[in-house]
């Protein structure tokens, strides 16, 4: 079908070449076929570009959570503590200038989300939670702690994870913003079951 509207549309233009105006111009079911065509191609086009675009996003956001955690490593071997909430935040940004580190309760931004990441410790300075949004909205967070016991983020309790036999290790998560921002708070109240170890997981 399409290699004979092809041809004709060349014939077309070869017979306008040659000053035949007579049999110029396209019919009405020529043009609807190859704009069908087109409907049909980027129908099957966009979503896979979405997809793809999507994944890119959520994997640059766990690459800037891997190298905050990273750095959160260094600094709790150097110190013995995660030290409080602001002042983790003030030596992460020290340690890695590329990412921005924010308040355990951050609003978000929608510019470059991913290198915003929310920086919560717990009141024995022995876990901490690292937390930022994808491009794509998802968000994202790892927390981490050198002890069997948490403490609490200000006011809020930290969750144990479903089938953790204890609070001591690192935990990964994905959930919805559902309107709110995602920050370390609402990343520890994001209830029991949404933390995993090992790696993170797919995209909630």
């Amino acid at each position: 079908m399409l290699a004979s509207v092809i041809k004709r549309l060349n014939e077309k233009r070869a017979s306008e070449i040659e000053g035949d105006s007579a049999d110029a111009g396209f019919t009405l079911i020529e043009l609807m076929v190859v704009l069908l065509i087109m409907a049909i191609l980027l129908a099957i086009a966009i979503p896979t570009f979405l997809g793809v675009k999507g994944g890119a996003q959520d994997r640059a956001a766990q690459s800037n959570l891997n190298t905050a955690l990273t750095n959160a490593k260094a600094i709790y071997g150097n110190n013995q503590s995660y030290g409080t909430s602001a002042s983790a935040q003030g030596l992460l940004s020290t340690a890695e200038a590329s990412l921005t580190f924010q308040a355990a309760n951050y609003a978000g931004t929608t510019t470059n989300p991913q290198n915003n990441i929310s920086v919560g410790t717990d009141s024995n300075g022995t876990a901490i939670i690292l937390v930022t949004q994808s491009q794509a909205g998802d968000c994202w967070g790892i927390y981490t702690s050198e002890a069997t016991t948490i403490g609490t983020l200000g006011t809020t309790t930290w969750v144990v994870p479903t089938g953790a036999t204890s609070v001591a290790g690192t935990f990964y998560a994905s959930w919805k913003p559902n309107g709110g921002a995602c920050n370390a708070v609402t990343g520890i109240a994001a209830g029991n079951g949404a933390w995993h170890s090992g790696s993170f997981p797919s995209a909630a």
